[in-house]
């Protein structure tokens, strides 16, 4: 391999495990692989939902253990938890897990002081009940948040205990509802009429500042020899999934894939109109002051959910069998909170299919093709409607992350849209994540070229759209109906 090869470690934390990849950078190549991957369990405790954050970090540093030299890290995880610490920089118990039911109702008393439409306005954040902004809320009144002096979002915490040096990455803080996108800084006002202590965050990070050095007892433990850079990144997996795109020039839509579907536009400027509002869209930061206009879609959380209660079977072959039941029999609102919860998921999607007065699936293949159209019908649906808001066409769509490996939806979403659709990396937030590294360091260029280097470099899947899109209109129309 070339000198000018560089290794950077991408870690990559999701809702369900973590890991961390190896990626190789040099003049026009680029390659990941996974050097070690470990859950990530929340636990539920009296007091509520969860993360075990030592475990993650304890694979965290297996990971780059294993990982062996390398010129930098960086972390990205799921966006909105934080971690409290107090005025000695301990961390004031677990993080709370976003499914927690502590903000049920908590939106309402916000909208009190800070009506829906102005908070939107000023911060271009879809509703969702688990936002920082709600979860700070709820805890107004608790001992811990009394007892806290900083805030960090979850790959800053890690990051904190990895190099003693405290940020708020910028992507990540842009999920907050704290931030206004047009400044790309607090959003001072929201945060006052709220009593929102914004002194509470460190100071904000932008993808590719540095953040640090690994600790001498960090070096120590995973065998690296320093120094060893900590490199700020899209640290929100979705900013560095999206960073990830291969799209070749402006007119496409993404679907990142995996326990979400975040399917939405890139933009130059955010979107704050009221109807984009209704429509429930987001306006996220992304990099080199990129907004990610989109939609979150309750995506294959709803299927992992299902395997989980018919005890894990074969997904493959569940797949070929699905893809044998007939299109659109029944289809459910992949968006509806009804489906947040974990738990009697195939029961709760046939009592959704049964109160809209659609057959009922009653096997597994025909509950896991409800499941794919009604994400391919959703995904549609968001594309069609970031357009409209957005005033923006799309050509292609592109669909990164893991949902690339289940080629039905992928399909299926080319015919939903009437698009051609380009599946892959299905690495793309450790991707983008390793890029951003490789960008601090003068490797790649900008992002067109990291994007061009993707394409180039990475395995990818088309899929064209099969027949007309008439029948999912009407699907689409039955479900609104409903």
């Amino acid at each position: 391999m070339s000198a000018a090869v560089q290794s950077y470690a991408a870690v990559d934390l999701g809702a369900s495990s973590g890991r961390v990849m190896v990626g190789r950078v040099g003049p026009g190549s680029l390659e990941v692989s996974e050097v070690h991957r470990f859950p990530n369990r929340p636990v539920r405790v009296p007091e509520g939902l969860r993360w075990d954050v030592l475990g993650l970090y304890a694979g965290v540093l297996q990971g780059l253990r294993a990982a062996g030299p390398v010129d930098s890290v960086g972390i990205d995880s799921w966006a909105v938890d934080y971690g409290l610490l107090d005025a000695d920089g301990a961390l004031l118990g677990n993080p709370v897990h976003y499914r927690d039911s502590r903000t049920e109702g908590v939106a309402e008393k916000v909208w009190a002081s800070v009506p829906a439409d102005e908070l939107y306005a000023a911060t271009g954040l879809q509703y969702a009940p688990f936002n920082t902004l709600y979860q700070l809320t709820a805890a107004r009144d608790t001992a811990q948040l009394r007892s806290a002096r900083r805030l960090l979002m979850i790959p800053d915490l890690l990051a904190y205990w990895l190099t003693g040096e405290q940020g708020t990455e910028l992507t990540n803080a842009s999920t907050t509802q704290l931030i206004d996108p047009r400044t790309r800084d607090w959003a001072h006002g929201v945060a006052k009429r709220l009593g929102i202590d914004l002194a509470l965050f460190a100071p904000l990070r932008r993808p590719g500042d540095p953040a640090g050095l690994l600790r001498p007892e960090v070096l120590e433990e995973t065998g690296l020899a320093g120094p060893v850079p900590v490199t700020a990144v899209g640290s929100h997996d979705t900013a560095s999934a999206v960073a990830a795109v291969p799209a070749d020039g402006e007119r496409f839509a993404y679907i990142c894939t995996g326990t979400w579907s975040l399917a939405g536009l890139e933009l130059d400027a955010p979107v704050l109109t009221e109807e984009s509002r209704a429509a429930n869209f987001t306006n996220e930061l992304g990099l080199d002051g990129t907004v990610r206009y989109l939609r979150n879609i309750m995506g294959l959380w709803l299927l992992q959910e299902c395997l989980r209660a018919w005890g894990e079977p074969d997904l493959g072959a569940l797949l070929a069998e699905a893809a044998e039941v007939p299109a659109l029999r029944s289809v459910v609102d992949a968006g509806d909170a009804a489906f947040l919860a974990p738990g009697r998921m195939p029961e709760r999607i046939a009592d959704a299919c049964r109160a809209s007065g659609q057959p009922v699936p009653d096997s597994p293949a025909e509950v896991t093709r409800c499941i794919l159209d009604s994400l391919a019908l959703a995904h549609r649906k968001a594309v069609q409607d970031a357009q409209r808001l957005a005033g923006q066409g799309v050509d292609v769509v592109h669909i990164v992350g893991g949902g690339t490996r289940n080629a039905l939806l992928c399909q299926l979403t080319a015919d939903a849209c009437g698009l051609p659709v380009v599946a892959g990396p299905t690495e793309a937030a450790a991707l983008g994540n390793v890029l951003v590294q490789a960008r601090a360091h003068g490797l790649v260029g900008d992002l067109p070229g990291m994007r061009r280097l993707l394409a180039r470099t990475q395995p990818l899947t088309r899929y064209e759209p099969r027949g007309g899109t008439q029948r999912w209109r009407a699907a689409q129309a039955r479900l609104a109906g409903t």
